[in-house]
């Protein structure tokens, strides 16, 4: 079974690797030539379209930054979608809109081929290392079939029922994490402005109720001074918008998102879109004139998750 991978950006880099890593025949196309030239030299095949990438794959799997991007390599000019043939699949591993899964998907299906969207979940160094989390949204044969693949690159797999379940689950779930980074940015900053040592801070976090993955992950890298999470505001943005769009499409009354909406919005036309995510705690540095450091943080984030090999295919309840 040979699998194409559309994207080898800061996640789907990463996740194509695994897939070189654990002796898959893996055909790469991304508009970076420089990324795609480190992926042949690693053993991957190189495409010259997502089309061509289509003829020569069982599997197309995308990783892309919007859904824009993801309907252009599909429906664009040399796009994949019109070489898809009966029995072939493709995962869409991106975070996208649900409006967009469902279109889509219907398109793929007209083919005689499988569409299955598989957003992650848990950031890059999880993706780097395999153990990252995967919903997988449509027909249950079609998630038994491509669980070997989702089990390769990830450690929990969720199946989450049919098209559109995954893709407004993962917005969710992005809602939540940059709620828990706004909240920390702001405890840390409050905690530096009045003298507490930001060590003990971290630590105090982290063994109380008040803990999370995202301190455990983005606290780290705020604290060490490098900021570097491998996700930037624009990414947020979107992320948080399409959260956001879809609580407005269902009427619900929501208070929270719009606010950290508008908070990101702002950031972005102060700091850049391509500004790191964890320097939302800028905005509350900067009129103190202080910078919230700790001591002895690594460079790179330490994973707390075991190492042992296997994966979790998580039941619904």
């Amino acid at each position: 079974m040979r699998i194409g991978f559309i994207g080898l950006g800061n996640v789907g880099g990463k996740l194509a690797g695994s897939l070189l890593r654990n002796g898959h025949d893996v055909a790469v196309r991304d508009l970076n030539p420089t990324l795609v030239a480190e992926f042949v030299e690693r053993g991957a095949t190189a495409a010259d379209s997502p089309a061509a990438l289509a003829n020569m794959v069982d599997i197309v799997i995308t990783c892309l930054p919007s859904p824009a991007a993801s309907a252009a390599v599909a429906e664009g000019t040399d796009g994949f979608l019109a070489q898809l043939r009966p029995g072939q699949v493709w995962m869409e591993m991106s975070t996208t809109d649900y409006a967009e899964v469902l279109r889509l998907g219907a398109l793929v299906e007209a083919r005689g081929a499988l569409f299955m969207e598989c957003p992650v979940s848990g950031g890059c160094h999880r993706a780097e290392t395999g153990n990252i989390s995967i919903f997988a949204g449509g027909p249950r044969e079609g998630f038994d079939r491509v669980l070997p693949v989702l089990t390769t690159l990830g450690r929990r797999v969720l199946h989450t029922g049919p098209l559109g379940t995954a893709s407004r689950l993962k917005v969710m779930t992005n809602y939540l994490c940059t709620v828990h980074l706004v909240a920390l940015a702001e405890a840390l900053t409050t905690c530096k402005a009045t003298g507490l040592d930001m060590n003990t801070t971290y630590e105090a976090i982290r063994i109380s109720s008040g803990n999370s993955f995202v301190h455990e992950t983005e606290s780290q890298v705020i604290l060490n001074g490098s900021r570097d999470i491998n996700f930037t505001m624009d990414l947020v943005s979107k992320d948080i918008g399409l959260f956001d769009d879809l609580a407005q499409q269902h009427g619900v009354p929501l208070e929270m998102s719009p606010l950290i909406v508008r908070l990101f919005n702002e950031a972005r036309a102060t700091y850049g879109d391509r500004e790191f995510s964890p320097n939302i705690i800028r905005r509350y540095e900067e009129p103190l004139g202080v910078k919230v450091l700790g001591t002895g943080f690594p460079d790179q984030m330490v994973d707390d998750e075991p190492e042992e090999p296997g994966y979790e295919v998580v039941p619904k309840r």
